[in-house]
């Protein structure tokens, strides 16, 4: 297993330098001058652009500012600089990234919870009633666009009920983050519901399933070990993967609800041009992704004992 752990991490060395570089060179060769959208409607005189520009290091060649971007964060932690506000990277960091976390959690285990009890329910009743409104119900879900459901949800928990607060206020209460994060987790929750349902359907009809029955194994063991261990596989990769979806994905849901997560301020960072955050958000959220496939890997082995890691 330990030598199984070392050779991921080394595979994931070229991923991230890869998928950081592409990154790094879509924000650095859009359209637009981000120095000269510091002055605005006044704007200034060449030397001064060129002077700022050769400040900020921008007169390099795209890949000299590359291995620069790349060593001031492994070997000091510095993602850079804004350029229009001069603020660190890592302080819009430090403000974007909790208020993501949270909201991500809280998506997460709406998704997991109900997802999973979805997905059994309708699963071990396939083609019953129950199963017919779980499938009709998630196919619902799936089909609204988040917006719409966002603007749903908002207009009648909040301001029908008043239930929630229509926007999140700065204490970022679980309460107030719940609306948002239900809204984020709708997709996925209706993904999870028919991934578990559909896996649990097709292990119903295995053959060690049969075998655990015929061998008088009481059903709570035959369906809480035998059948969810083997059923929850393909569920788990999908679970592992969406935590890097929920907080990358959720630039409509956090700008809809006022959330200053990473969609926000990424959102924010693309409007004005600012291809230093941009880069910075985007590859905390690679690093994210990247532990989560491992994490995914090794809970294979926890799933299912056939599964060993050389």
């Amino acid at each position: 297993m330990g030598r199984y752990v070392v050779r991921r991490l080394l595979q994931m060395i070229p991923v991230f330098v890869g998928t950081t570089l592409l990154i790094f060179l879509m924000a650095y060769t859009l359209p637009g001058d981000p120095v000269r959208a510091m002055f605005g409607d006044r704007g200034a005189d060449p030397a001064t652009l060129a002077h700022i520009r050769h400040d900020l290091g921008l007169d390099q060649p795209l890949i000299k500012q590359y291995w620069d971007y790349l060593t001031g964060m492994v070997l000091h932690g510095d993602f850079g600089t804004q350029i229009q506000s001069g603020r660190p990277v890592t302080d819009v960091l430090s403000d974007a990234f909790p208020v993501s976390m949270r909201l991500a959690l809280i998506a997460f285990g709406i998704e997991l919870v109900l997802g999973l009890a979805l997905g059994i329910v309708s699963g071990l009743k396939a083609g019953k009633l129950r199963d017919n409104v779980v499938l009709l119900l998630t196919l619902l879900l799936i089909s609204v666009p988040v917006f719409v459901l966002g603007f749903l949800f908002k207009w009648l928990f909040a301001n029908q009920l008043g239930w929630v607060t229509p926007n999140v206020q700065d204490s970022m209460s679980v309460s107030e983050l719940f609306l948002p994060a239900t809204v984020l987790a709708a997709l996925s929750l209706a993904y999870v519901a028919r991934l578990t349902r559909t896996s649990i359907a097709e292990n119903l009809r295995a053959d060690y399933m049969r075998t655990a029955v015929a061998k008088g194994l009481p059903r709570r063991r035959v369906v809480g070990v035998h059948l969810m261990r083997n059923s929850l596989i393909p569920v788990v990769t999908f679970l592992g993967y969406d935590i890097g979806s929920l907080m990358a994905g959720a630039v409509v849901t956090e700008g809809m609800f006022n959330v200053k997560g990473v969609g926000y301020y990424l959102f924010d960072a693309i409007q004005r041009q600012e291809g230093t955050t941009v880069v910075g958000l985007v590859t905390v959220m690679v690093l994210i992704y990247l532990a989560a496939s491992l994490i995914v890997d090794l809970l294979y082995a926890v799933l299912d004992p056939r599964i060993r890691y050389a």
